[in-house]
């Protein structure tokens, strides 16, 4: 068991090259420079969690998901069938490309462009 722990602290000791540590040392920052811009997530899944919220107009849910960020709207199952009451909501009015889109803050949807 000692000479397992001797043969890592003299591995450990051993000298570097200046030229292999700068190598390290940069593509350790240029994979925290990476992730910090969140390119590394862009090949991953489609995001699980809501991408916008359940458009409702003239008091009834319309069965439109609207994103707020990207001014995308698609049908959704996560909102109630178009003509369904909204009753009491939080509702706003999000203004996109000239248009006015009203819709729930408490309705929260998911949909795939």
């Amino acid at each position: 068991m000692n000479n397992k722990f001797d043969e890592l602290t003299k591995s450990m000791a051993q000298s570097v090259r200046r030229r292999g540590a700068l190598k390290k040392f940069g593509v350790g920052l240029a994979g925290m420079a990476l992730a910090a811009f969140g390119l590394a997530d862009k090949a991953g899944a489609a995001p699980v969690g809501p991408q916008g919220y359940c458009q409702a107009h003239r008091g009834v849910y319309t069965g439109m998901c609207i994103d707020l960020g990207s001014c995308i709207g698609a049908p959704s199952a996560d909102c109630p069938a178009p003509g369904t009451a909204v009753g009491n909501t939080n509702k706003f009015f999000f203004g996109c490309g000239g248009l006015l889109y009203p819709v729930d803050l408490k309705k929260k949807c998911n949909f795939a462009p």
